[in-house]
């Protein structure tokens, strides 16, 4: 398995939830900051969207918006429009109406707009690294023109067309896609990073240190050193090992070291699996060794750390 499809499979996009929007007349609602991964489909009309205030886009029909680590944002009818005390907040809506159509605006005009919107949610420790590599604001532009992929001329068809009645199957079919949509929009802004720029998702691309990192990411367990990883990328170990550092921004034991950690956190969360096991299976040799490291990291201790998410579920 490459690099990106690792890493998206660590991320385990757990569960979307999504409402269709008609605004109308002169229509303004907004998003309050949360710790989702937010995307929006503008399948008819047309709108305009600003994320903290200070970034404002015009959006056109088959414009996807990825909004990554989920910054406070608002849509409008109108260009460089201030936000109103009295502009509704609409976050509450994902959780009650996964089926509907909902309205927002003035009643008395008629709707022109269809707006999808989708709340993603993922492992977000998980996500962190990818997540903040990201812009704050990510666009695919007119999705479903001819120069699109068919694939996604069909997809966005579907989103418009399930909103005439509900079919069995429509909330499976929204996960894939969604999750579809999202792998396209990171491939999509990872084609346009300069080759010069030093990002974590250009090393996804690079044609030797994306060896490393799906190595570190489908086989966390085994005892990497760097001359291994250098290896396994087909480079000398000092070549590797700079190129790696400022490429990534930190050494590659380093960077292994902080994704055992998270992916040990994850199996607090989300297993019955004791300590030692879990040790095992993120590369630790010693259960004591494994609780300093992941208590240096998230100030608790392994069995605090479990207790923790439990209390709060």
């Amino acid at each position: 398995m490459d690099a990106l499809s690792k890493i998206f499979d660590d991320i385990h996009l757990s569960r979307v939830e999504y409402f269709y929007l008609q605004p109308r007349g002169n229509w303004q609602f907004q998003m309050a900051e949360q710790d989702k991964c937010m995307i929006y489909i503008l399948l008819v009309g047309s709108a305009h969207l600003c994320v903290n205030t200070d970034q404002c886009v015009e959006l056109e029909i088959g414009d996807i918006i990825i909004i990554p680590t989920g910054k406070a944002h608002f849509f409008s009818a109108k260009s460089c429009q201030i936000l109103s005390p009295n502009t509704p907040e609409l976050s509450h809506l994902f959780s009650g109406h996964r089926h509907d159509v909902l309205h927002v605006g003035e009643e008395n005009q008629r709707t022109r707009n269809l707006l999808l919107c989708i709340r993603c949610h993922m492992d977000s420790i998980m996500a962190r690294p990818l997540m903040q590599a990201l812009p704050k604001l990510m666009r695919i532009h007119n999705a479903m023109g001819t120069g699109a992929p068919p694939w996604l001329q069909v997809g966005l068809s579907f989103f418009a067309l399930e909103t005439e009645r509900i079919r069995p199957g429509r909330d499976t079919l929204i996960d894939r896609l969604v999750g579809i949509l999202l792998i396209e929009g990171v491939r999509d802004y990872i084609e346009q990073l300069n080759d010069d720029q030093s990002n974590w998702l250009s090393a996804l691309t690079h044609p030797e240190l994306s060896n490393a990192l799906a190595a570190i990411h489908g086989e966390p367990e085994k005892p990497w050193t760097v001359a291994d990883l250098a290896q396994v990328s087909c480079m000398s170990r000092s070549k590797f090992a700079e190129t790696f550092s400022v490429i990534m921004g930190e050494t590659p034991l380093a960077y292994l070291a902080q994704h055992r950690l998270r992916l040990a956190s994850r199996y607090l969360r989300e297993s019955a699996l004791h300590v030692h096991q879990i040790a095992e299976r993120v590369g630790y040799s010693s259960e004591t060794a494994f609780s300093q490291a992941f208590k240096r990291q998230f100030s608790f201790s392994p069995t605090q750390y479990r207790q923790q998410h439990l209390d709060q579920q």
